[in-house]
C-alpha cells in the first residue's frame, strides 16, 4: 500500500510539473502530501520536511555557491573562451571533434550544463560555418562532454546533493566519476555522429580560422584557473589514502574537503584577474543568483527524499527487492530512469530516487558508486517533458524527430554507458 501511495504522489508531481509549477514548490506540496497520507502525524511531517532540508543543504550549499561563483569567474574573465581557442589551435580542423569535445570536459567542469551551452553554442555555430560541417557534428560532441560532466561530476547540482544523501565522498565520487566521463563521452560525443552524420568527418576541406578575441586571459592562467578545483580535490583524496601519519596529512585533508578546495580556488582566482576585486565580487553574486532557484529545487527534494526514508518506504523496496538478486547500483539506474522518463528533469529525478534507494546502500553498492549510478540514470531518454530537449532543438532547428534521434539518443547513450561503467567499476572493487 506505501508504494501505490507513493507512485500516486510521483504521478501528482508529473502533473503539477506538466501543469508549470514551479518544481519546489511542487516536490514541496508532494512531499508533505505524501507524507501525511503514508500516515505519519503532521508534527513528524514537518519535523521531516525540516530536517530533510537540513541535511541535504547543510553539507553542501556552500560547495554549490563557490561553484556557481567560481564557474561566474571564469565565464566573465574570458578564460572558457582563452580554453576553446587554444583546443582549436592543438586539434587543427581534421581532429575538429575532439577540441570541441575535450572543451565541453574542461569547460563542463566548473560551469553548470546551461550556462556551459550558453558559452560554447556560438563557438560550435563559428565552427560549423567555416567548415562546411553540419552543426550536429560539432554540436553533438559538446553536448556529450556537458551532459555527463552534469551528471557525473561535482561540482554540480545533482552529483554533491547525491553525495551529501549517500554520505559519499566527494573526492572519491570525483575521481570514479572522470575514469567514467571521458570514455562515455568519446563514445556519445564522437562515434555515435559520425555514426547518424554519415561521411561528415572526412568532408574537411581547405582551412579555417576562428577569430581569437583581444583581451583574454593567457592559456595557462585559463587552465589553471578552471581546473583548480579539481585538481585541488583529487590531490588531497589521494594524499589521505596513504597509511599511517605523516605531517603534511592535515593539508591533504583539507584540500579534500571540497567546500576548502572551492574555497581557494575562488580566492586565487580573484585574485589573479586584472578586472578587480570589486567587478570580482558581481561576477560571483550573479553566479549565486543563477543557481537560487536550483538550491531550493535540491532543498526541496531533500525534504521528499526524508519523508520517503522516515516513512519506511525505502525499506520495503529493499525488501521486496532483497529475492530479485539483482544489483542495488542496477536497482538505483533503473529507478531514476523510470523517474527521469516520466518527471523530465534530471536533478528532481535523482534526489526522488535517493529516498527509494538510499537503504539499498551496503556491501554490494558503495555510496560513490551509487551516486555515479543515480547519475547515469537521471540522464536517460530525455524527451518533451525535459527543458533540456527544448534547448538542444531550438539552438539547431531540429525538428522533434530530429531531435530524438539525435539529442534522446546521445543522453540514453550516457545513461547506458554510464551504468555498465559503474557495474564495472564496482566488479573489480
Amino acid at each position: 500500500m506505501s508504494l501505490l501511495i507513493v507512485l500516486a504522489g510521483i504521478l501528482l508531481l508529473f502533473i503539477l510539473i506538466i501543469k508549470k509549477l514551479n518544481p519546489m514548490i511542487a516536490l514541496l506540496f508532494v512531499a508533505i502530501l505524501t507524507g501525511l497520507f503514508l500516515g505519519m502525524p503532521a508534527t513528524k511531517v514537518m519535523g521531516s520536511v525540516s530536517n530533510g532540508i537540513g541535511s541535504t543543504l547543510g553539507s553542501m550549499v556552500m560547495v554549490l555557491a563557490l561553484g556557481a561563483m567560481m564557474g561566474k569567474l571564469i565565464e566573465d574573465s574570458g578564460s572558457a573562451k582563452k580554453i576553446v581557442f587554444i583546443l582549436i589551435k592543438l586539434f587543427g580542423q581534421k581532429n575538429i571533434q575532439w577540441a570541441v569535445l575535450l572543451t565541453g570536459l574542461l569547460v563542463g567542469i566548473p560551469l553548470f550544463y546551461n550556462a556551459g551551452f550558453v558559452v560554447l553554442i556560438p563557438l560550435v555555430f563559428a565552427i560549423a560555418s567555416a567548415t562546411g560541417l553540419s552543426k550536429l557534428y560539432i554540436g553533438i560532441p559538446m553536448a556529450a562532454a556537458l551532459s555527463v560532466t552534469h551528471g557525473f561530476l561535482p561540482p554540480h547540482p545533482g552529483p554533491v546533493a547525491l553525495a551529501a544523501i549517500f554520505h559519499a565522498d566527494l573526492g572519491k565520487t570525483l575521481i570514479f566519476g572522470l575514469g567514467l566521463s571521458i570514455p562515455i563521452a568519446i563514445i556519445a560525443g564522437i562515434y555515435f555522429p559520425r555514426l547518424i552524420i554519415k561521411n561528415e568527418h572526412s568532408a574537411v576541406t581547405g582551412t579555417f580560422v576562428i577569430v581569437e578575441e583581444e583581451n583574454l586571459p593567457s592559456g595557462i592562467k585559463s587552465f589553471s584557473t578552471a581546473l583548480l578545483p579539481v585538481l585541488l580535490i583529487v590531490a588531497g583524496t589521494i594524499g589521505i589514502t596513504f597509511t599511517g601519519d605523516y605531517f603534511i596529512k592535515p593539508v591533504f585533508t583539507f584540500l579534500a574537503d571540497p567546500t576548502s578546495a572551492l574555497l581557494i580556488a575562488v580566492i586565487i582566482t580573484v585574485l589573479v584577474q586584472e578586472v578587480g576585486i570589486s567587478r570580482a565580487m558581481e561576477s560571483c553574486v550573479e553566479g549565486v543568483k543563477s543557481i537560487a532557484m536550483i538550491i531550493l529545487i535540491i532543498a526541496a527534494g531533500g525534504a521528499f527524499k526524508q519523508i520517503l526514508v522516515d516513512s519506511g518506504v525505502g525499506e520495503t523496496v529493499k525488501t521486496l527487492t532483497s529475492g530479485l538478486n539483482l544489483s542495488p547500483l542496477f536497482l538505483a539506474w533503473l529507478i531514476t530512469a523510470s523517474l527521469r522518463i516520466t518527471l523530465g528533469s534530471a536533478t528532481v529525478a535523482a534526489l526522488t530516487a535517493s529516498g527509494i534507494v538510499l537503504p539499498l546502500i551496503g556491501t554490494g553498492a558503495s555510496p560513490e558508486l551509487m551516486v555515479l549510478a543515480v547519475g547515469a540514470g537521471s540522464l536517460m531518454f530525455s524527451h518533451v517533458n525535459d527543458t533540456g530537449f527544448w534547448m538542444f532543438k531550438e539552438y539547431f532547428n531540429l525538428t522533434l524527430k530530429q531531435t530524438f534521434k539525435t539529442w534522446t539518443m546521445m543522453e540514453s547513450i550516457v545513461s547506458v554507458l554510464g551504468l555498465l561503467g559503474v557495474l564495472l567499476v564496482n566488479h573489480f572493487l
